[in-house]
């Protein structure tokens, strides 16, 4: 299995080109908050990026900037133009050619936008491990990402049929190529599940739970299918994932679930035992420490109405007895 697809594909990831701009000396946007990641890549020029958070953002041509919590910030060539709202730009039709705007003296600066979203996010989802900002300048390493980016921006300038489609598949894989870059520059520790992904050890230890998670796995048992004992593997996971076995596997028992009861019609019994529950009262505690809804509340919620905001996440731990202690649960020993 690889796991990043497989969350991906569980978070319903999509990607959406927003416009490719044309900006003339002095020229200022701003962006309000937004529930979505909003990305800017530079093809020419400068600009500056001012997060609502304090720091300011020195864009070059070729840079590419992710603002991972769609949190408010202003673009802009210097302090000298006031700001209108990006939205309010004409441009008319749509994903077509450039939309110019700003004083219209050289040099001129071209940026396309876009956003990220997740339509089913999920308690520690990838959006949440990343940073609040990833700036990404071009490497000989980050190839395939430009020209991914550069084949969008052609793909934007005329308009033929299926246009939205393609570059909305383009961005979902643009969102991939560029997991791998953070991913890749991560050290020992860094990014959570996402950075402990290519670890040796871990990395096979997350594959099989995330391929069984209704096993009843212990410590000793995971410790020795990657080659390690009980205790350094034990180690080795908190310190590279961030959080101990058992919390990671409560969790992953969670989502599995959820999607179970979002997609399907198994009885909550049946559910239960196929996530790792010999009761289908134990399994029902723990959903509802984990995502706050009985299992019965999730299902109609989501069969009512998307399911579009993050849940309320109570991760298991060894005081808690409703979860760590269930006779299907991760065991320190065999």
């Amino acid at each position: 299995m690889d796991i990043l697809t497989d969350v991906l594909d569980r978070v319903h990831l999509k990607g959406t080109v927003i416009f490719h701009y044309e900006f003339g000396r002095p020229w200022s946007v701003a962006l309000p908050r937004s529930p979505d990641a909003i990305f800017h890549y530079l093809t020419r020029g400068s600009a500056s990026i001012e997060l609502e958070s304090g720091p300011t953002i020195q864009m070059a041509e070729g840079d590419f900037v992710l603002v991972v919590r769609g949190e408010h910030h202003v673009l802009r060539s210097d302090q000298r133009a006031k700001s209108i709202l990006l939205a309010d730009l004409d441009r008319w039709p749509a994903h077509v050619g450039l939309v110019r705007h700003g004083g219209g003296r050289k040099p001129f600066s071209t940026m396309m936008c876009g956003r990220f979203s997740l339509s089913r996010p999920t308690p520690g989802n990838v959006l949440e491990l990343l940073p609040p900002v990833l700036h990404l300048r071009p490497a000989a390493d980050r190839q395939w990402l430009e020209t991914i980016l550069q084949r969008m921006v052609t793909e934007a300038a005329l308009q033929r049929p299926g246009q939205l489609g393609v570059l909305s598949r383009m961005t979902e894989v643009l969102f991939v190529e560029v997991l791998r870059s953070w991913i890749k520059s991560l050290g020992p520790g860094e990014g959570g599940w996402l950075g402990a992904i290519a670890d040796r050890y871990i990395g096979k230890a997350l594959q099989l739970i995330h391929e069984h998670p209704g096993r009843a796995w212990t410590l000793g048992e995971l410790g020795r299918h990657v080659g390690l004992g009980r205790s350094a593997f034990s180690a080795r996971f908190t310190r590279l994932v961030g959080q101990p076995v058992h919390r990671y596997l409560v969790a992953r028992r969670m989502d599995e679930a959820a999607l179970m009861l979002e997609t399907g019609d198994d009885a909550i019994p049946q559910i239960a035992t196929r996530v790792g529950y010999e009761t289908a009262t134990a399994f029902s505690k723990a959903f509802k420490q984990h995502y706050s809804f009985s299992p019965a509340r999730y299902r109609s919620r989501a069969a009512t109405a998307p399911l579009s905001s993050p849940h309320l996440h109570v991760s298991a731990s060894p005081g808690n007895p409703d979860i760590a202690a269930q006779p299907n649960s991760l065991v320190p020993d065999d």
